[in-house]
């Protein structure tokens, strides 16, 4: 068997069964899976399981779960598990979502995410640390990557534009994988284009925008948005425009006929108001003669 045969043949074992080997040499093993997928909205749970030699049984043993590697790497998950108890015991402040689903004590640091989202999407690394006199720390190297996939979710459906430059259709998608986005006229399918993400950032690569050019007044027009996870439309109608509102276009006997109007009622409660202040110093001169 020649040698790219064998390499080939061990990097697929390796794809598919996700090990992730340290310096086996002094006891230590680690293994986790290549690439974990998940739902959004459901729990997920990423697998991590090492071994490690005899003499570190009876030590307290701290587990780390962290976000990316390196400087900007954030940690996730903290808990310590002290020899005689089943339970690895977390920090108080840490973030309900996440909570250890294996038992250290039996080599099991897989960690169980509740509720997860698209952010959530990544390269996790576990790693353990042996506390006492020798501080001995192991972690996996190549992680395991998230992949949180989400049906299409229309976002937005708007037109911009206006009479003299033409109306343009706007329809912003969320959805992972990223959604193919279709646009339906009153007759049959029509021709739209795909915009890049709107804004930079880790929620930008879940996102596209599609635009519908030529838009009619009077018309409506679906926006239909699928991925392999599902389906959703969104149906825009495009009003005719109003004509604008202005009072120079008015009539002049409606404008005199409103100003005449509202000038009468002016002069009748004037006329109210004189009548009831002098029928109160009537009232109250009268009074002050008794």
């Amino acid at each position: 068997m020649d040698a790219w045969l064998v390499c080939s043949t061990l990097g697929l074992l390796l794809s598919l069964t996700g090990a992730a080997l340290g310096s086996g040499d002094d006891g230590w093993s680690m293994k986790v899976h290549s690439e974990v997928r998940g739902i959004e909205g459901y729990p997920v749970v990423l697998p991590c399981t090492f071994s490690h030699p005899q003499h570190s049984q009876h030590s307290s043993l701290q587990v780390l779960w962290r976000l990316g590697h390196g400087a900007g790497a954030t940690v996730l998950y903290r808990c310590t598990s002290r020899p005689g108890t089943p339970t690895c015991e977390p920090g108080p402040q840490q973030d309900q979502r996440y909570r250890l689903e294996g038992n250290p004590r039996q080599h099991d640091l897989s960690l169980r995410i509740n509720g997860a989202t698209l952010q959530d999407s990544g390269r996790y690394y576990c790693r353990v640390e042996v506390q006492g006199r020798e501080h001995v720390s192991f972690e996996d190297k190549m992680g395991t990557r998230l992949r949180v996939e989400a049906p299409p979710k229309i976002l937005t459906l708007a037109v911009e534009g206006s009479e003299q430059s033409g109306y343009t259709a706007l329809c912003r998608v969320q959805g992972s994988p990223v959604p193919d986005v279709q646009w339906l006229g009153p007759d049959d399918l029509l021709e739209g284009a795909l915009v890049g993400p709107l804004s930079q950032g880790s929620s930008a690569h879940f996102h596209t925008v599609s635009q519908l050019r030529d838009v009619e007044p009077g018309q409506q027009y679906t926006c239909s948005a699928s991925n392999p996870l599902g389906k959703e439309q969104a149906t825009l109608y495009v009003l005719p425009p109003r004509p604008p509102m202005s009072m120079t276009g008015a009539s002049p006997p409606l404008l005199l006929l409103l100003s005449l109007s509202l000038g009468a009622k002016v002069l009748l409660l004037v006329g109210m108001g004189v009548w009831v202040v002098q029928g109160g110093a009537l009232q109250g001169v009268s009074c002050w003669a008794k």
